[in-house]
């Protein structure tokens, strides 16, 4: 009889992660949405005019994945670059259609956080608690 492994919590993250993500992208694909896209059009809403470069560092990704999404975005009428041209910085800012869309996002992205909270107990607090943990980290707990 094989011997069972040992429960790995990270592999086990990576799990649940891969496959809420994929919930997540069947529930946007509708929107004409990505996650990757919903979350851009979050931080376009949330800061007007950021540039590409501070969509990368957000979105933990590269300044040319963000110019392909924003290029996606502005296509879908999501995203009004209003200096697009070649060597101008970028003033992105999101259009009306974005902010019905996004709003749609958000709510079907709550409602599987809804679910989760409801079919997992505490998981979402848990979570909370190892994201702090991992931002903040033992050594800063203190200050």
């Amino acid at each position: 009889m094989a011997e069972t492994p040992p429960f790995s919590p990270m592999l086990a993250l990576l799990v649940v992660a891969h496959s809420l993500e994929a919930e997540l992208t069947a529930q946007l694909r509708p929107l004409d949405l990505t996650p990757r896209k919903y979350a851009l059009l979050g931080h376009i809403k949330a800061s007007p005019g950021v540039s590409f470069s501070e969509l990368a560092r957000r979105s933990q990704t590269s300044v040319q994945n963000v110019h392909v999404a924003v290029k996606a975005l502005t296509a879908s009428g999501f995203v009004h670059d209003d200096t697009a041209q070649a060597g101008a910085s970028s003033t992105l800012r999101i259009s009306k259609a974005g902010l019905q869309v996004l709003t749609r996002a958000h709510n079907r992205r709550a409602a599987i956080d809804d679910r989760i909270r409801e079919t997992m107990p505490g998981l979402a607090d848990g979570l909370a608690g190892a994201l702090r943990a991992l931002t903040i980290g033992p050594a800063d707990e203190g200050r």
